[in-house]
C-alpha cells in the first residue's frame, strides 16, 4: 500500500494532461478555427516560457550552484540548457520527413516530446516525495496537474487540426501523459538509489532548453501565420497568468 498510493498520485497527476486534450470536442465555425488555434498555441507557448524560467531553471539552478562551487554550477547549468537546444533542433530536422507533414502537425509532435521528457522527471518527484511524505506529494501533484492541463492543451490541438483526427490528438495527448507514471516506476523499480536531487536537476534544465527553444522556433511562428495578433496576445498573456497563478499559490 506504501507503494501504491504514491503510484496512483502520479498517474493521476500523468493523466490530468488528457483534460486538455477535451478542448478538442469544442465545436467553432470555419472564421474562428484559425483565432482558436493562434490562442492555443500562443498560450501553450506562455505556459511552456513560465515553466522554464520560474520554476525549472531557478529552482534547478540554485541547487546545482549550492551543491557545486560557482563557476562549476554555471558551467553544468549551461552545458545541460544548451544540449536541450540543439537536442530539439537534431528533432526538429528529422521530422522535416514527416508524410503527414503539415507544420502544424510538427509543432504538436515536438510539444509531445518536450512534454513528455518533461513529465518523466516529475514522475519521479513525486513518486518520491509521495513515498516519503504523503502531504508533500498530493501538493506536489495538484500543483502539476494544473499544468499538465494547459500541456494537453499544447499537444492536442495542433495535431487535431492538423489531421482531423481526435483519436491521434487523444492518443498522443495520453502518451505524452503516461510517461509520468513511468518515470514513478523507474524510480521504484531502478533508480532510486541512483537519483540525487542533482540528477534531477540537470534534467530539468535539459528540459527547460527543449521547451524554450521549441516555443521561439516552432510554436511562435506557427501562431503568427495565421495573423490573429490579438488571440496571440490573449494566449500569451492568459498562459502567463495560468502559471503565475500555479507557481504562486501552488
Amino acid at each position: 500500500m506504501k507503494v501504491l498510493l504514491p503510484l496512483i498520485i502520479s498517474t493521476i497527476a500523468g493523466l490530468s494532461t488528457v483534460i486538455g486534450a477535451l478542448f478538442i470536442f469544442l465545436r467553432f465555425q470555419k472564421d474562428n478555427i484559425s483565432k482558436f488555434i493562434s490562442f492555443c498555441l500562443a498560450f501553450s507557448l506562455s505556459v511552456m516560457i513560465c515553466i522554464s524560467i520560474t520554476d525549472l531553471i531557478p529552482s534547478s539552478s540554485l541547487n546545482l550552484l549550492s551543491t557545486y562551487k560557482l563557476s562549476k554550477g554555471l558551467i553544468i547549468c549551461l552545458i545541460s540548457f544548451l544540449i536541450g537546444v540543439f537536442s530539439i533542433n537534431f528533432i526538429n530536422k528529422k521530422l522535416k520527413n514527416i508524410k503527414k507533414g503539415s507544420s502544424l502537425y510538427k509543432v504538436g509532435v515536438l510539444s509531445m516530446l518536450a512534454l513528455a521528457l518533461h513529465n518523466l522527471p516529475e514522475g519521479i518527484a513525486t513518486f518520491m516525495s509521495s513515498y516519503q511524505d504523503l502531504e508533500l506529494g498530493l501538493k506536489l501533484s495538484l500543483a502539476i496537474i494544473c499544468h499538465n492541463i494547459p500541456e494537453g492543451i499544447a499537444i492536442a490541438i495542433p495535431i487535431y487540426y492538423a489531421t482531423s483526427s481526435k483519436t491521434q490528438a487523444l492518443k498522443k495527448t495520453l502518451i505524452s501523459g503516461l510517461t509520468e507514471p513511468l518515470g514513478a516506476i523507474l524510480a521504484y523499480l531502478f533508480l532510486a538509489k541512483y537519483i540525487t536531487n542533482e540528477l534531477i536537476s540537470i534534467i530539468l534544465i535539459f528540459v527547460a532548453g527543449i521547451m524554450i527553444t521549441l516555443s521561439i522556433n516552432d510554436l511562435f511562428p506557427e501562431a503568427i501565420k495565421y495573423q490573429k495578433k490579438k488571440y496571440i496576445i490573449l494566449g500569451l498573456v492568459s498562459g502567463a497568468i495560468v502559471m503565475l497563478i500555479n507557481h504562486f499559490l501552488l
